[in-house]
């Protein structure tokens, strides 16, 4: 399995100097591959290859004058720059032709230098490499500065330099883990849960334990406003107003990694401690355009539900989805009784049928569980019992002649 290993960067003057020309010489590459796409459409002429383009727009334009200082940075970050600008439109044909799934892609558009991410990407060809100090060499950049947080658990087969709104350096290493390895550290376990999430508490279990929202945004909301004030009252154009922004991008910044590490930090205990996990499929872009947006943004389902799914599959466990549609919240646990839908300020209700006194959110975690088909009964027998192929003599129609089965 192919993973990202992110740390933070910390270059002296002169390294964010060069890779600021980095960033500007790749952004120039990138937008040059736009263009050219662009004029070949509006003259109506076939697209350009990725050779041509790469032997004029960085070959060629370096022996110009007004490209010169394209020479001036690594070759393979200006050849990694096309490469993703040809993706890109590769992704945005996909989307039109309904190959891609997802949302419908737009066409590529010109990067600004103004963007809040600045990035480029080192592969193996560009003879980086990790110093015995443990800087970071980069070429015609110089050894980086990096803070270690854990070892890596092999050799990287290429690292992207980032840099985002708070301006931050940060060096993403593309890592591939061993499946052994990941067994030895998550040994299975017989242990299988049903997860609601929610906005009163994060996540509820099956087996009743109700994990609290930290709320990283309304806890910060009275900071970033102050902020936020004083960026507004800013002229623009103006220095004061850049060091007022970049506070804006810090204090959100702070949100976003607390929100992210809680997200971590809970996905990996819930992963380790089962063996399948079933949650709800939850409609989050229906959901923000209602009068929770604020909450349910702050929650995160999304990235958590994200963080499950790829850590299920790194080390051998099942997640599984269950419809949006399945009244986990109107039907019993016990009974199975279907009682109707509630508003939110009931919490608690009695079942007219069994009278049974069920908590909420403790039923819907319940009823998840039922629908993933992780729920065992008294007799032990799984509720959704594995799928089984069918035998030679239960295919077709039984014998029966065709107008039987017409009609």
């Amino acid at each position: 399995m192919r993973l990202r290993y992110s740390f933070r960067l910390y270059p002296n003057h002169a390294q964010r100097s060069a890779l600021a020309r980095a960033f500007g010489c790749a952004r120039v590459v990138f937008n040059d591959v736009v263009r050219a796409r662009e004029a070949a459409r509006a003259a109506g002429v076939p697209f350009p290859k990725v050779g041509e383009l790469s032997t004029s727009l960085i070959t060629q334009a370096k022996q110009t004058e007004a490209r010169s200082w394209l020479g001036e940075v690594s070759v393979v970050v200006l050849q990694q720059s096309l490469r993703d600008a040809e993706m890109a439109y590769k992704n945005f044909f996909a989307s039109l032709k309904g190959e891609r799934k997802g949302p419908r892609l737009g066409a590529p558009k010109l990067k600004s230098r103004k963007d809040a991410r600045q990035s480029i990407r080192f592969t193996s060809n560009a003879r980086w490499s990790i110093t015995d100090s443990g800087r970071l060499n980069l070429p015609k950049i110089g050894a980086v500065k990096v803070k270690w947080s854990r070892t890596l658990p092999s050799a990287p087969t290429s690292v992207t330099v980032i840099q985002d709104a708070a301006g931050r350096y940060f060096a993403s290493f593309v890592i591939d883990t061993a499946p052994g390895t990941d067994a030895a550290r998550m040994p299975d376990t017989e242990h299988q849960s049903g997860i609601d999430l929610g906005l009163t508490h994060f996540a509820i279990l099956d087996d009743g334990t109700k994990i609290s929202s930290p709320r990283f945004l309304r806890r910060a909301e009275k900071k970033l406003k102050k902020v936020q004030r004083e960026l507004s009252r800013k002229q623009k154009g103006s220095k004061n107003r850049g060091k007022a922004r970049l506070k804006v991008a810090r204090a959100y910044a702070q949100v976003a990694d607390a929100r992210r590490e809680f997200h971590h930090q809970l996905s990996t205990k819930l992963i380790r401690e089962n063996q399948a996990i079933g949650v709800e499929d939850l409609a989050v872009n229906g959901l923000a355009r209602t009068g929770l947006a604020k909450s349910v943004h702050d929650a995160g389902w999304s990235q958590f539900v994200a963080l499950l799914a790829y850590k299920a599959e790194r080390y051998g466990r099942t997640l599984i989805k269950i419809g949006r549609f399945v009244p986990t919240s109107q039907t019993c646990s016990y009974c199975d009784h279907v009682d109707g839908p509630k508003p939110l300020h009931v919490r608690e209700w009695t079942c007219p049928a069994c009278g049974a006194l069920l908590d909420r959110d403790i039923n819907s975690a319940c009823n998840v569980k039922k629908a993933a088909g992780l729920a065992v009964p008294a007799c032990g027998a799984p509720i959704r019992p594995e799928p089984v192929l069918a035998q030679r003599d239960e295919a077709g129609s039984h014998g029966f002649p065709p107008e039987a089965c017409a009609a």
